[in-house]
């Protein structure tokens, strides 16, 4: 689950972690409301407004209705009024959004972090999430912070440092001090950094993220170690443990589709292909959609309807399947282990009673427990829908229906 910037950014707080400070606006007059609380509190007619959606490259994205940046700073009230009107209810194209870009409903004005100082400013890059391949967390770091550290770890790959962390024994003393000293940061930096960099690390575990971004991470002027941006993904899997933060869930900055699905306890994920899927388990709809990338097509989702598939949850699958206009057949792989190929035979003909005329093909391959049963059914039902055994039988079916 994905948090918004000023969101993350109070979870932070709650770790002893230094943030840029700021306040979300959903109007203009908010935001005006929001740069008067920032100019009084830290005595600067500057403040930073910043559009708030689930995609990285704000700074350099632009409004695709006014061309204005997401990322944009201002200096008195006339602008944050101006700036503001024009990114809220706007579509910020960015390099990750890509050109469908996504719609800004909210915008954090944040406090001015170049202020004057005895040392020098600097913006480092650091993040933190799983090493499946050690099975341990790894906080990536590099002193080349900023709007091009995508550019930064394809070109020169040797200024990303990384540093591992078994997670049994927690972040060490030692590893903190490695950080900061290969920040090149000494005196007060140094002993800010060390406790920064423990603190966010406490913060990601305590909160159960997956991964956890700061970008800039900040050396201020007078040596405090400040996140003035954050990106913090948590593990879905432990919001059990934290009922609290599912409430922080922003359903408007994901698939519509996606989101429906969850609704059934589907496991749902859109793509770009014609031949929609619905399997029953992760390594089963992983084959299939080889299979159906073989058979000529392209997947146009993956669908986990789960092991207690009922008639309920296939005709569920189906509708959400059939929101998309790409799709040009669905194939439906089920393997009867717990549940019984003829009871989801049974649930595709009610399902597809249920919804009426379907004008795309369907193959259903039923394999497993009563699988036999299962194909006379279907067979006998009088519907369009063309039942397999095999694999191989029910692809050579999708070559078929996306030929014709």
């Amino acid at each position: 689950m994905n948090l918004h910037e000023y969101q993350a950014k109070e979870l932070l707080k709650q770790y002893g972690v230094p943030v840029q400070e700021g306040l979300a606006a959903s109007t203009p007059h908010e935001a005006e409301e929001a740069y008067r609380q920032i100019k009084t509190t830290y005595g600067s007619p500057f403040a930073v407004i910043k559009a708030q959606i689930h995609a990285g490259g704000r700074g350099k994205g632009k409004i695709r209705e006014t061309g204005v940046n997401g990322v944009k700073v201002v200096k008195n009230l006339d602008e944050v009024t101006d700036t503001s009107s024009k990114i809220l209810g706007g579509t910020l194209v960015t390099i990750q959004t890509g050109e469908a870009g996504k719609l800004v409903n909210k915008i954090l004005l944040a406090q001015d972090m170049y202020y004057d100082g005895p040392t020098e400013r600097k913006e480092f890059y650091l993040s933190i999430l799983l090493d499946r391949a050690k099975g341990q967390n790894v906080i990536m770091y590099s002193t080349e912070g900023g709007m091009d550290i995508e550019e930064v770890a394809h070109k020169t790959p040797e200024k990303i440092f990384k540093e591992w962390v078994f997670p049994g024994g927690g972040l060490q003393g030692y590893q903190a001090r490695k950080i900061a000293f290969n920040f090149g940061l000494k005196g007060d930096a140094f002993k800010n950094m060390v406790k920064f960099v423990t603190n966010l690390y406490n913060a990601y575990v305590g909160l159960d993220c997956a991964m956890l971004e700061i970008n800039p991470l900040f050396k201020a002027a007078d040596d405090k170690i400040v996140a003035v941006d954050c990106k913090m993904n948590l593990d879905d899997n432990a919001l059990m443990r934290h009922p609290d933060l599912a409430n922080l869930r922003d359903v408007s900055e994901e698939d519509p589709t996606e989101v429906e699905a969850g609704k059934y306890n589907l496991n749902f994920v859109k793509l770009d292909g014609n031949v929609g899927c619905m399997v029953n388990g992760a390594g089963l709809a992983m084959a299939t959609m080889d299979m159906i990338k073989l058979s000529g097509g392209e997947p146009a989702n993956f669908l986990d309807v789960g092991g207690t598939a009922n008639a309920q949850t296939v005709e569920a699958g189906f509708r959400i399947i059939m929101k998309d206009p790409k799709v040009k057949a669905i194939l439906i792989n089920i393997f009867g282990g717990i549940v019984r190929c003829d009871r989801v035979a049974q649930g595709v003909i009610d399902a597809y009673k249920n919804m009426g005329n379907i004008n795309i093909p369907i193959i259903v391959r039923l394999q497993g427990t009563n699988a036999e049963e299962a194909k006379k059914l279907i067979d006998e039902s009088g519907l369009k829908v063309q039942s397999a055994i095999q694999l191989s039988e029910a692809a050579e079916l999708v070559n078929k229906a996306l030929a014709a």
